[in-house]
């Protein structure tokens, strides 16, 4: 008997087979696809059932809600110098943290480094944001329970104020009215406002006194005190309990050794004395550049009142918690004492073991002779007074740190 069966040579293809312009499907490959999307959703049940039964599930954040015996502190900036140290302060005496930072000048290393020391649930969150998106503001504040603001989160270079005004009248003075509408609308009734002697400009008379007259002189000074008016016109008519401090040329680090001051690169040459120091120190620049030698003062360089990050951090603290309803507090923070420009890079000297190479060239655009604070009001009202005055120890506990991390926070 004839078999006219031809034998198959290979398997049967599984793919889809065109014929005559059409596609014809596997059935096989159908109920395969058909499995997979039965398997997921099987998963996903499963997920959801495991996720109900989950005690916290459901559960709003602790962030998000007010809690008895806990104060909630937003702290705008809180990446930067000024405010991780004000974080890591606020953090030690138990209140709840929420850092906002665009980290356009902040560094996310020292958010990492707080993290570290206080990853307990409901201490500490890091929020990416810029203060000049209101949608991003207002999500903020509508997911948040604060209790109390404390705005640092701005630009604050003379210098580049006077190269890029716009920059900082956005960023100080735009921001500042940001944050101001969005605790209105969030109830949100405590600000403490991080300000700066450069709202007085050049005084007639020394030292500096609350009463002393604004007359800012550079677009850094012009922005924060259009902010402060921003803020005192709100005031007037709210319940708002308000603290505005004006802080003088900030120094030193955390005595510990866990945070410390790391400017970008590019910034160097805007940025505070102690850092451009530190960076002749250890040879990243061939010197120290001192802007300004024919002032009117008794060595011919700028006058200006040094203030550890460490005491200003303390006097933020005791704002915050003798901040009153419907009252406005404003308060110079300083030691009542000038040094010349001289006169701290000879403490530098002495602080780093290294004679370091000083440049005089002219004068910087912006800048005021002689400036220190008559701290008196602050003494009487808040119990405040600076401690940590020794100039050379306060550049030594920095120089610590700015060995010990000579990239700064790295590459985090």
């Amino acid at each position: 008997m004839l078999n006219f069966a031809r034998g198959r040579s290979q398997t049967r293809s599984t793919r889809s087979m065109p014929f005559a312009g059409m596609e014809y499907h596997d059935p096989k490959r159908k109920s395969n696809f058909v499995g997979k999307i039965l398997m997921a959703a099987a998963l996903t049940a499963v997920c959801i059932i495991m996720l109900k039964q989950s005690p916290t599930f459901g559960t709003p954040s602790q962030f998000s809600r007010h809690e008895e015996g806990v104060t909630h502190v937003l702290v705008t900036g809180g990446a930067g110098y000024i405010g991780s140290h004000a974080a890591l302060r606020l953090l030690k005496e138990s209140y709840r943290v929420t850092i906002v930072d665009n980290l356009s000048r902040g560094n996310i290393g020292a958010v990492k480094v707080l993290q570290e020391l206080f990853p307990e649930p409901g201490r500490l969150q890091f929020i990416y944001a810029d203060l000049g998106d209101a949608k991003a503001v207002n999500k903020i504040f509508s997911e948040n329970a604060f209790d109390a603001v404390i705005h640092f989160a701005a630009v604050a270079y003379v210098g580049e104020s006077t190269l890029d005004p716009l920059k900082y009248y956005h960023n100080i003075t735009s921001n500042t009215l940001m944050v101001l509408e969005a605790m209105a609308a969030h109830g949100v009734n405590t600000l403490i406002y991080s300000s700066t002697c450069a709202t007085y400009g050049e005084p007639e008379k020394m030292p500096i006194t609350e009463e002393t007259p604004q007359v800012p002189i550079n677009p850094y000074g012009k922005a924060k005190k259009m902010a402060e008016d921003i803020i005192l016109d709100f005031s007037k008519n709210s319940d708002m309990a308000v603290m505005i401090l004006r802080y003088f040329n900030v120094i030193g680090s955390d005595p510990e050794g866990r945070l410390g001051e790391a400017p970008r690169p590019e910034l160097r040459e805007h940025g505070r004395i102690s850092g451009a120091c530190f960076d002749a120190a250890r040879g990243i620049m061939p010197g120290l550049k001192v802007k300004g030698t024919d002032y009117n003062t008794h060595d011919g360089t700028c006058i200006r009142d040094y203030i550890d990050v460490t005491d200003l951090v303390d006097a933020h603290v005791k704002a915050l918690q003798k901040a009153q309803p419907s009252k406005v507090g404003i308060y110079n923070v300083g030691t009542g004492k000038g040094r010349s420009v001289k006169e701290f890079v000879e403490a530098c000297k002495k602080a780093t073991g290294v004679d370091i190479k000083v440049d005089y060239l002219p004068r910087r655009p912006g800048d005021y002779a002689e400036v220190f604070s008559d701290p008196t009001k602050i003494r009487r009202e808040l119990n405040w007074t600076a401690q940590h005055t020794d100039l050379e120890e306060s550049l030594k506990t920095a120089w610590r740190w700015q060995k010990a991390h000579r990239d700064g926070y790295g590459a985090s």
